[in-house]
């Protein structure tokens, strides 16, 4: 979250950077030649029939008589402030077989790339070019790799680009064949709504059905899955059958499990509402909303952060806390009543935490020393006010991924497994009650679902994903994840489409990306398991001067009309429906406050507070 406005955007500089380099030294590889058996893959890569088979994010693409490469028709598309105008199709491919991908494209900022390789996705760029200009890329695919994305883009806020005769040489994906049934189901912990179910993935499948008590209740594309919607106290039976384009297996061998009674909090946290409102409260620093006391926080948000705890170096892990100087912040109050504030608030059944990190703070904790004085240093501001936990809000390049991290399960970066280490002790330390939440951005967490460590734009982006083996190996501590639906440009749901912040479809996607899980970078042996509803909340805006991608009251009551009721849903639809899911986080009370209170009044009137 940022102090005086929207972030910076993440930008592909150093994939820029490296892409030229790598031109100037003449080390971009000519493409190979194609054998005999070699096809063009790509469907209506000339857009001679409009833009059938391709999806351009936010609307940007259309097609165009001129200027054209050849033939009658060329793709134009025009990048936005918060969208890069990315045009894709997924194409069937062959595992462990060399592909040629090439377009022909004019603009400044052109790039065209292939992702889900199973190995390494590829993209290949120009600067400039005011005629039509030659782009090409190899890549190889993974041994269990059936399809791969192609796309091209240009840059934000740049004029519009133009693409043309975009080709895609290699062997046909082999004839499909019906995929053998999925063995080793299995039901993970039930709660009282829900039950998450695993299986061995099956040869040949490009999705999953999930059957309950024999009715189809759930498509997904990953080995795992979160049925939800479901009665306490009562045991059902659930089986999968595997999909792809021959048709649907048989059923597996039925599991069993029967959901808790209910009446309590899943998992750490304490007794959180059904539904709650979490809220970051600026109170070590001013912005242009004004400041807050802790006793004037209404009683509508349920969870409090106090932002932010910060380091005083990078890499030192020592977190300092203190309230906003009155030089900075008229008003503010005595150190005595921001403790007695936060004791109201807690005997009104409220939680407040510490929120460390933020967009300016920047903590990697690259050494168990770090981690060591991490957990002494937020100790003690948890001890010295009182407090009931931790919120997690590391950006940028607080988390990072090392070139050996391809799997989130087992994590090699010391900055995560540091952090991991450290969470865990803190739980360990205050018990069973202690609350802990995250706030990461969505190219920390949903990008992986196309890349891991490795970024969009060509070359490596260290920190595509990285939040995944975070939140994965603290699943079973995590009370809440509420990711920032904003600041983060167009991403891709399970649909695999591109969604634009702003709207109801966006939080839809991306938040049931999180209930249903996803296979990390296009490989389906490496599944992100669902969240539990109760541990998901939507990270949105209170105002547009918050941040990029506010979405205005009547959009949040439709995604939420959607995600928890199955009705008033978009172009996306959702793979459960989820009436357990535990809420909404905005940056922040003091813009709700700004903007008279719109969010939290919208939240109070659809829950019945």
């Amino acid at each position: 979250m940022e102090r005086t406005g929207p972030p910076a955007r993440l930008t592909g500089f150093l994939a820029v950077c490296s892409a030229a380099l790598l031109a100037a030294a003449g080390l971009v590889a000519s493409a190979p030649a194609a054998t005999a058996a070699d096809a063009d893959l790509a469907r209506n890569g000339g857009f001679e029939a409009g833009l059938d088979g391709w999806t351009c994010s936010g609307g940007s693409g259309a097609v165009v008589s001129t200027p054209v490469h050849s033939g009658t028709s060329a793709l134009k598309a025009t990048p936005a402030g918060s969208d890069n105008a990315l045009c894709s199709q997924k194409v069937p491919v062959r595992a462990d077989s060399t592909y040629t991908l090439q377009a022909w494209v004019r603009g400044d900022y052109v790039y065209l790339g292939a992702s889900g390789t199973g190995t390494t996705d590829v993209s290949t760029w120009t600067q400039s070019a005011g005629a039509y200009t030659r782009l090409t890329t190899t890549f190889k695919t993974g041994p269990g790799t059936t399809s791969v994305t192609v796309y091209t883009h240009g840059w934000y806020g740049t004029a519009a680009y133009y693409a043309d005769d975009v080709t895609l040489v290699g062997p046909g994906g082999a004839p499909a064949t019906v995929p053998a049934a999925p063995t080793g189901l299995k039901a993970g912990t039930a709660t009282s709504t829900a039950v998450p179910l695993s299986w061995t993935a099956s040869a040949g499948a490009t999705g999953y059905q999930v059957y309950r008590d024999g009715a189809k209740v759930q498509s997904v594309t990953g080995t795992s899955a979160t049925v939800s919607g479901l009665a306490a106290s009562t045991a059902y039976s659930f089986q999968v059958s595997a999909v792809n384009a021959a048709g649907e297996s048989a059923k597996s061998a039925a599991v069993s499990a029967t959901t808790t009674s209910g009446g309590g909090q899943e998992g750490g946290g304490g007794d959180l509402p059904a539904h709650a409102l979490v809220g970051y409260l600026h109170s070590s620093f001013a912005n242009g909303s004004g400041y807050t006391r802790m006793a004037d926080v209404p009683d509508s948000w349920d969870v409090v952060n106090l932002a932010f705890g910060e380091p005083t170096s990078v890499t030192s892990g020592d977190i300092r806390f203190s309230l906003c100087p009155v030089t900075e912040c008229p008003g503010v109050e005595s150190e005595a009543e921001f403790k007695a504030a936060i004791k109201a608030k807690q005997a009104a059944g409220k939680k407040v935490l510490i929120s460390i990190g933020g967009q300016n703070g920047q903590v990697q904790l690259n050494s168990t020393a770090a981690r060591d004085t991490f957990v002494s240093s937020v100790s003690k501001i948890i001890d010295t006010y009182g407090l009931d936990g931790l919120d997690i809000d590391f950006e940028g390049h607080s988390l990072s991924l090392d070139t050996g991290d391809t799997d989130f399960r087992s994590p090699k970066s010391p900055v995560i497994v540091n952090l991991i280490s450290a969470v865990k002790t803190l739980k360990a330390r205050y018990g069973d009650d202690f609350v802990l939440t995250m706030a990461p951005e969505t190219f920390f967490v949903q990008l992986g679902y196309q890349y891991y460590g490795s970024g969009p734009w060509g070359g490596q982006d260290p920190r595509a994903g990285a939040y995944l083996p975070v939140i994965h190996a603290l699943r079973d501590d995590l009370t809440l994840l509420h990711v920032q639906d904003y600041n983060s440009g167009s991403i891709m749901g399970l649909d695999d489409q591109y969604h634009s912040m702003g709207g109801a479809d966006f939080h839809i996607a991306m938040t049931d990306m999180l209930l249903t899980g996803f296979p990390v970078a296009g490989d389906q042996t490496k599944v992100f398991p669902a969240l539990r509803p109760d541990q998901v909340a939507i990270g949105l805006p209170a105002s547009t001067q918050a941040g990029n991608g506010h979405t205005s009251p009547a959009e949040v009551t439709k995604a939420l009309n959607c995600l928890t009721k199955k009705t008033d849903c978009g172009a996306y639809q959702t793979h459960g429906t989820y009436p357990g899911l535990r809420g909404l986080m905005t940056w922040s009370i003091n813009w709700d406050r700004f903007n008279g209170w719109e969010f939290s009044k919208n939240f109070d009137a659809y829950f019945g507070n």
